[in-house]
């Protein structure tokens, strides 16, 4: 869906209903941030659940990490999938993270939204998760239902969740393949 942003409301994009409208928070509406971060390149092999980061995978995670060290939202819970790629991952970020047994490989859309409990909590949730549930999540927030998107390894997504007069909005605040930062 693409449309241009208007005049009065620069910078941010809705995707609720089609329309642009990002603007400041104010006292009046509630928020969530909630990122997806994909793990970065692992080796192949078995068993999955011990499969480690490439070289190219410890690069990809630390750009992301700089990045996020630099814009990430306060009150930033980490939440991880209890597989080693993620762990080390999440590990180029943050010391401290939840591993979180359902945001495993073979969790699904509803693991990841019970775990980060948007779109109601407050605050901010970063889950440092796998295909196929990040991406089929991303479809479900930005187009409705649950599809195959794909989301590249080491890339993040970062959405908000805000209600604004009764209004629920979720909002795309960027997308970053960890090969352009």
């Amino acid at each position: 869906m693409v449309s241009t942003a208007r005049p009065d409301e620069p910078g941010v994009i809705s995707l609720q209903q089609g329309e642009r409208m990002m603007q400041a928070p104010d006292s009046t509406e509630t928020r969530m941030d909630l990122l997806l971060w994909r793990h970065a390149e692992a080796v192949d092999g078995t068993p999955d659940h011990t499969r480690e980061l490439t070289q190219r995978g410890h690069k990809q995670a630390k750009r992301m990490a700089a990045w996020l060290t630099e814009n990430h939202p306060k009150r930033l819970r980490v939440l991880v999938s209890p597989t080693m790629r993620t762990r080390q991952t999440a590990s180029a970020f943050a010391d401290d993270f939840e591993i979180v047994s359902s945001l495993g490989p073979d969790g699904n859309v509803a693991d990841i939204l019970a775990a980060t409990g948007w779109p109601d909590a407050s605050g901010a949730a970063l889950v440092v998760g796998h295909q196929p549930a990040l991406g089929r999540l991303a479809a479900l927030l930005l187009s409705g239902q649950e599809a195959d998107w794909t989301i590249k390894k080491g890339a993040l997504w970062w959405f908000t969740n805000r209600v604004r007069e009764h209004e629920t909005q979720t909002v795309l605040r960027a997308v970053i393949p960890s090969d352009l930062i």
